[in-house]
């Protein structure tokens, strides 16, 4: 283990004892999203949520005068700073009742700008799901949904604590899909510009196309939940682009505080895997493994919130937009986050603090100083705090303090000049 690796363990273990004292909101996300209350539920519930936001980047542009996508506000990083409606979605759920109030649907489109959105493919269906719930034990969802997997892609996005993913997520699991004709586009100096979104289909949003087998069995105060699902591994596509199939693994087990719903209060262990495999989009006779693991618990007991996720990945690490080409690879990667908030009492504030690293295989396979493979560390501590107007509008604010290494032995211009982010967002759910 190098040294950088021990101080970021015992950095996270200290903050762990900060801050798990007596959200992670320790909600049930497969029985939430994928299935409605027996006998109560509506035949059509229209429902949704919209987010809008202004996010600006203090970072300084490379030795040539130009920027890539760590120094740009996503999806279009063409500037350092902007507004943006980045979701509005929509959607409608329910029940068959009372033909059968044993199948559940949920369907969920994207309206806002964003990396599902903002590729040429027009994909903004994001969810469209049939549960049936006939056989006790094993309840079966099929379609297009979020599969089972990490904390923070899988839990609702409109209560998340924080506007931006942490690094290990959106760069681990936040999968992108390149195309034959996806290149490296560089940007003319010193203009922070030029199209640096190489990638013309959506995001993957932690989403597949497949069939699901899932339930949660509760045993006193503790619920224990399982998800076996096997999918397409091509995102948001309905379609299956190889041959290839994802296999998703899913167990948690929660302890029971009280309340309900999405800010529910609890303790929760959990683990997952994800693997699959993915055809080249350059060379379709190659094919590169995919895994994903990961493993953490969420602790919510007002005025008080803490949770931690460790990840870890092989095969088809992220390079970045501006790199496509490069994400077929064997490479390694691995991170975690800590995080924690306090309501305070008698108020509708709320202060978080959470401390995120990642450390990936860069790839530079061309000539030059920089060819080989070399490790880039990524670490990032944002404040953020929070004013909840009522349950179904607040505002968010947060400011990140980001560091960037690598070992790479020329200048690394992904890794040189990065600075903090400063964002504000307004949720509104309807």
């Amino acid at each position: 283990m190098t040294s950088i690796k021990r101080n970021k363990l015992l950095l996270a273990a200290g903050l762990t004892g900060c801050l798990l004292l007596p959200s992670a909101h320790a909600a049930n996300w497969l029985m939430l999203q994928g299935t409605e209350p027996a006998g109560e539920a509506a035949r059509a519930k229209v429902w949704g949520f919209i987010q809008a936001q202004y996010q600006n980047d203090s970072s300084d542009p490379n030795a040539g005068g130009g920027y890539i996508p760590p120094k740009l506000i996503g999806p279009n990083l063409d500037d350092q700073s902007g507004f943006n409606v980045n979701r509005a979605r929509i959607g409608v759920r329910g029940t068959g009742f009372p033909l059968d109030s044993k199948v559940n649907y949920f369907i969920l489109a994207e309206l806002g700008n964003n990396g599902i959105t903002n590729g040429d493919d027009g994909k903004h269906m994001t969810d469209a799901s049939i549960t049936l719930n006939h056989i006790d034990g094993a309840r079966v969802r099929m379609g297009l949904f979020k599969y089972p997997g990490a904390e923070e892609g899988l839990q609702a996005i409109h209560v998340f604590d924080y506007i931006n993913f942490t690094t290990v997520t959106n760069q681990l699991l936040l999968e992108r899909f390149p195309r034959s004709t996806d290149l490296n586009h560089l940007p003319p100096a010193p203009t922070p510009n030029a199209d640096m979104n190489a990638f013309e289909k959506s995001v993957g949003a932690f989403r597949d196309v497949g069939i699901q087998v899932f339930d949660t069995f509760k045993v006193n105060d503790w619920e224990h939940s399982y998800a076996i699902m096997v999918g397409n591994g091509n995102g948001l596509n309905y379609g299956d682009n190889d041959d290839n199939k994802d296999l998703y693994l899913y167990w948690s087990s929660e302890k029971v505080f009280g309340g309900k719903g999405g800010r529910r209060e609890g303790l929760k262990l959990f683990a997952w895997n994800q693997d699959g495999t993915r055809t080249n989009a350059y060379d379709r006779t190659q094919e590169q493994d995919r895994t994903r693991t990961g493993v953490g618990v969420k602790y919510l007991k007002r005025p008080f919130r803490a949770s931690a996720e460790y990840m870890q990945g092989d095969g088809m690490i992220f390079q970045g937009q501006h790199r496509p080409e490069h994400m077929f690879n064997n490479g390694e990667a691995e991170g975690f986050y800590v995080e924690g908030g306090w309501y305070i009492p008698n108020t509708k504030w709320e202060i978080d603090l959470r401390y995120d690293t990642y450390t990936r295989d860069e790839f530079h396979p061309t000539s030059g100083p920089n060819q080989g493979i070399h490790e880039s560390d990524f670490d990032t501590i944002t404040v953020g705090t929070q004013y909840h107007f009522n349950k179904k509008t607040r505002i968010n604010a947060e400011y990140s303090a980001r560091d960037y290494e690598s070992e790479s032995p020329g200048p690394s211009a992904q890794q040189i000049g990065v600075k903090d982010r400063f964002a504000i967002q307004v949720t509104h759910i309807f």
